[in-house]
């Protein structure tokens, strides 16, 4: 059996750590079309080239999240302008926050923005996001929260958000959907898709009834547990979930 290796397609045109960003990227937009997390062409995942503040990889606009492919995205500037010489089109305003916020974290290398149903429906709680779950203590007292100001994002408001993420890894961005950032694509994944679940879990849970929430001391001492590890998250996950891909879906690495 040849051994498990998702970078093995890499053209002689790319170099390793390009195309090493290329693959885990193209699989995080699958991994994020296989749980409904699209919404039709309007959301985004955008990567830092790896060595590059400037140059970053996002879908083209008009593709699915099922239809990514390593080689497929797009690399543009902090503006959203296409700079890989293709005449493809990037959604420089789909780019507004990814680009704010790629600007003011030199450690936002990946940047997750959705709008799901049960992200946008606790984005739109007064009391946002509860320590209801396990999954929601991981952002217990460590989430940002951005009030909706309409389509348009500009300067200031671009400021506000950024001011509102703080250091934060996650944000609900209110009427609008969700936000993470990762230092590596695995990072940004396995946060949004724990804070996704939080989110699922809490409307099941107030659907059903009235809720009950753990101590403060425990809702403490239980994010820090979470949270410990200084290294980035997902490290142990993203393995078997490009193991996963790469059975039903190789052509993500292509």
């Amino acid at each position: 059996m040849q051994p498990f290796d998702p970078y093995a397609t890499r053209p002689d045109t790319v170099s390793p750590e390009e195309w090493r960003a290329r693959v885990d990227l193209a699989a995080c937009y699958r991994l994020a079309a296989r749980r409904g997390w699209s919404d039709l062409i309007y959301t985004h995942i955008s990567l830092r080239l790896p060595g590059r503040d400037d140059a970053f990889l996002i879908n083209a606009f008009g593709q699915r999240f099922d239809e990514i492919t390593a080689s497929s995205l797009l690399t543009i500037d902090l503006d959203g302008r296409v700079i890989d010489g293709s005449d493809r089109v990037a959604n420089p305003s789909g780019f507004a926050i990814h680009g704010a916020v790629h600007r003011a974290r030199a450690d936002a290398h990946c940047v997750i923005h959705l709008h799901t149903d049960a992200g946008i429906a606790v984005s739109a709680l007064a009391d946002g996001l509860l320590p209801l779950s396990q999954h929601a203590m991981r952002f217990w007292r460590d989430l940002g929260y951005h009030d909706y100001q309409g389509l348009a994002f500009g300067a200031e408001e671009q400021a506000r958000l950024i001011a509102e993420l703080g250091a934060h890894r996650a944000m609900m961005l209110r009427n609008h959907g969700t936000l993470t950032c990762g230092r590596t694509v695995a990072e940004a994944f396995v946060l949004m898709d724990t804070l996704d679940k939080a989110c699922r879990i809490q409307l099941a849970a107030m659907a059903a009834g009235a809720v009950t929430m753990p101590a403060e001391d425990v809702l403490a001492r239980t994010h820090a547990q979470l949270t410990a590890d200084p290294e980035p998250e997902g490290a142990l996950e993203w393995p078997a979930l490009l193991r996963a891909l790469m059975r039903s879906e190789p052509d993500f690495a292509r």
